[in-house]
Order: structure tokens, then C-alpha cells, then sequence
């Protein structure tokens, strides 16, 4: 008897290898979130108030993938800005640099979360192009039950990824070091059920706040994404590391953030948040990271 379970739960892992395996098999095109990035949210009204100059300027720093806010749970509308977000894209796409779309739902609405997912995925330009890669931003803490939120964020998740199977598609998770420490921001964070249904993480790894100097900022980087790929259940899991918001590091944090990715040296891409507020001085350590 004793044999048999033995068997039987070999037989387990092997399915569940398997099943990992196909999963990681399947993903779409994952080179989407790869590569030297920066950010741009709705929020940035110089960005498109010339949206042709910000793309060629984008460009110029040697970025190759711009991650851009589409809207979120409280936006006035499901597309914020469609017609310049429209002018963005197209002349980002012109200097050949991707465009991954992200959005920010609330979770207390499902209908409004999946209608402005939706619209993302299906946003077109007028001349028909479509975003490279989609991204949810899964960090509102907004809807108290912590059980329902997780469920409806995997439920999101899995909508995008019916509707649009060939897709890229990433998360935007929590800090995963930061749920360590404040693990009742959000106890039991569905990183598993996440990771079956995304193409890729982009963990926002912001030391900004609470870290300071380069033996802090790297260890706590170094454990983040240690974290992630335990949380995961996937040590290859695809990473687009977002260092934090630009402005509030000083040249050590940075270096230190540089130092962890480059000696970690499994992730896909880089990035600080955000266009905006990246210093000239710190593109070249970033470009470094992404060669």
C-alpha cells in the first residue's frame, strides 16, 4: 500500500511539473515586457501635451518598451485621452519602441473593471494599431474583504486572457518584499493563481519611502525578487523590475538597485517610475542593465 501512495503521489508531481511546463510553454511573447522601459500614467499631462516630441525623446534614451496608463477604476472614462494616447502610440510605434497598455481596477465593481480591461485590449489608433502587451495593476487595496478582492483579481485576470489569448500579458503585483513586511496590506496574495494566467510580473520594487543607502536598497531588491519567484512557484518566471519612483532615489539607491538586478541577472527588463521623473544621470545606469 505503502508503494502504491508512494507511486501515486510521484505521479502527482510529475503531473503538476507537466502542468507547470506547458504552462510556461504557452505563454505568449513574453520580449513585449523586456528590455530597458519607462512609465507614463494619466496623470502626465506634459507627456501628451506633444506627444510626438515625447516619443522621439523616449526613443532617443535607447527605451524600447513604454508602459502607458489606459485608465483606471476612477477615471472619468474607460480611455483617458483617447486621441492623444492614439498620437503617443503611433509615433512610438514610428521610432520602433512597444507600447504595453496598463490599467488599475478598483475590485469593488467587476462589471467596471472588465468594461475598462476590455476596452484596453480592443483600444485601437486610427490608422489600426493596437497596444504590444496589456498589464493589470493589481494594488488597490480599495474593497476590504481580502478574500473576495484576490478572487475577483484572478477572475480579471483570466477575462483578459479568454478574450485576448495571444495577448501578452503581465502583472503588476504588489512589492513583494513590501507584503513581507506588511503582510496584512493584503494577507495571502494570489501570486500562484496570477502566475497560471500571466505572461509576466512587473513588480514595483519602491525603496523610495523606507530604504536608503546601497547595501539596503540592493538586499532589499535581492530579496523581492527572490521572493517573487517563490511566491510564484516559478523560479524562470519572466520579470520586469520597476525600481521605484525616480525622484526619490538618491545615486546610492539607484546604484544599489543596479547592482541587485544585474547580480540577481534573471529578469527580462528595467524600468524606474516614471518618464517623468527619471534624471538624465540615471538612463545610463539603467540602459547598463538592459544590453
Amino acid at each position: 500500500m505503502r508503494a502504491v501512495a508512494v507511486a501515486g503521489f510521484c505521479l502527482l508531481l510529475a503531473c503538476a511539473g507537466a502542468a507547470a511546463s506547458a504552462s510556461r510553454a504557452s505563454r505568449s511573447d513574453t520580449s513585449v515586457f523586456g528590455g530597458l522601459g519607462t512609465w507614463v500614467d494619466i496623470y502626465d499631462a506634459g507627456v501628451y501635451a506633444a506627444p510626438e516630441q515625447t516619443a522621439a525623446r523616449i526613443a532617443a534614451r535607447g527605451i524600447v518598451t513604454v508602459w502607458v496608463e489606459t485608465g483606471n477604476y476612477h477615471s472619468a472614462s474607460d480611455i483617458v485621452n483617447p486621441a492623444r494616447l492614439a498620437r503617443l502610440m503611433e509615433a512610438l510605434h514610428a521610432d520602433g519602441v512597444r507600447v504595453v497598455g496598463w490599467y488599475l481596477p478598483g475590485h469593488t465593481s467587476p462589471a467596471l473593471d472588465t468594461r475598462r480591461a476590455l476596452a484596453m485590449l480592443s483600444f485601437r489608433t486610427p490608422n489600426g494599431q493596437a497596444l504590444d502587451g496589456v498589464a493589470l495593476d493589481i494594488e488597490s487595496t480599495r474593497l476590504r474583504n481580502v478574500g473576495l478582492r484576490s478572487r475577483r483579481a484572478v477572475a480579471l485576470a483570466q477575462r483578459v486572457r479568454q478574450a485576448a489569448p495571444q495577448t501578452p500579458l503581465a502583472i503588476i503585483p504588489f512589492n513583494p518584499r513590501g507584503l513581507e513586511r506588511h503582510p496584512h496590506t493584503w494577507p495571502a496574495f494570489p501570486w500562484a493563481q496570477l502566475a497560471a494566467t500571466a505572461d509576466a510580473f512587473a513588480p514595483m520594487i519602491y525603496t523610495s519611502s523606507s530604504v536608503k543607502g546601497f547595501d539596503a536598497t540592493y538586499g532589499y531588491v535581492t530579496r523581492a525578487l527572490r521572493l517573487l519567484r517563490d511566491d510564484t512557484g516559478e523560479p524562470d518566471v519572466p520579470i520586469h523590475v520597476i525600481g521605484g519612483v525616480a525622484n526619490g532615489l538618491g545615486p546610492e539607491e539607484v546604484a544599489g538597485f543596479a547592482a541587485a538586478v544585474s547580480d540577481d541577472g534573471g529578469t527580462i527588463g528595467v524600468s524606474l517610475y516614471d518618464w517623468t521623473t527619471t534624471r538624465p544621470a540615471e538612463w545610463p545606469v539603467l540602459s547598463s542593465l538592459s544590453g
